[in-house]
């Protein structure tokens, strides 16, 4: 499927804003913080660029994804669902993010030490 090059701007909006979260999370990411505390951080930053989470509320089968991002530590292999896992010194953390806007995805997997 060909897409506009309105569809292209959207789909262009979206991963900017993938881009854009996950270059802004970096700074966060220090021992201690949890990993729902950094799934925060993504939501917050996501809405205030007028988006929504696409991972939040996804539906496989039965299964309702609840976060707005996945995050897996170290020997996590993806689709890490955040929690009170607690940051330390030295972790591998990988952050995979979606966004949703004017009815376009992005998508972005940030991996980070």
């Amino acid at each position: 499927m060909i897409k506009t090059a309105d569809e292209i701007k959207a789909i262009r909006e979206s991963c900017s804003i993938v881009a854009g979260v996950l270059s802004y999370i970096e700074k966060f990411l220090k021992p201690g913080i949890t990993t729902l505390e950094v799934d925060n951080l993504v939501e917050e930053y996501i809405i205030s660029k007028g988006a929504y989470p696409a991972f939040k509320g996804y539906k496989v089968h039965k299964n309702t994804f609840p976060a707005s991002s996945c995050i897996s530590v170290n020997e996590e292999v993806v689709h890490g669902i955040p929690g009170s896992r607690k940051l330390l010194e030295g972790d591998i953390v990988s952050i995979d993010v979606g966004v949703k806007k004017n009815n376009f995805m992005g998508m972005g997997l940030k991996h980070l030490q």
